[in-house]
């Protein structure tokens, strides 16, 4: 196996996430309006789903793709369990 990928692209949007969520921290202490922030966590939910979105696809395309292609049926398995239960853990909220 060659390695895991890298992630480096997504440490600028998780930064930008980290900086969310101390606004939304501050607005708390602010006492801001609850629909207010509301929607900040709301957004900060999405970016992060969409990291996690960008992370899952290159699992998939490289550390999957790359056991499914190669001659151990054990690694193979690991992979398609991992993947199962990854389902499952999403599924589960």
């Amino acid at each position: 196996m060659k390695g895991n990928p890298s992630h480096e692209k997504n440490l600028i949007a998780l930064r930008r996430i980290e900086g969310q969520v101390r606004g939304v921290q501050k607005m708390i202490e602010n006492r801001e309006y609850c629909i207010d922030i509301l929607n900040q966590i709301h957004a900060v939910k999405g970016a992060l789903g969409r990291v996690e979105e960008k992370i899952l696809q290159k699992h998939l395309q490289s550390c999957v793709t790359e056991a499914v292609k190669g001659d151990c049926e054990k690694d193979k398995q690991r992979k398609l369990d991992e993947i199962v239960r990854l389902v499952q853990q999403t599924r589960r909220g």
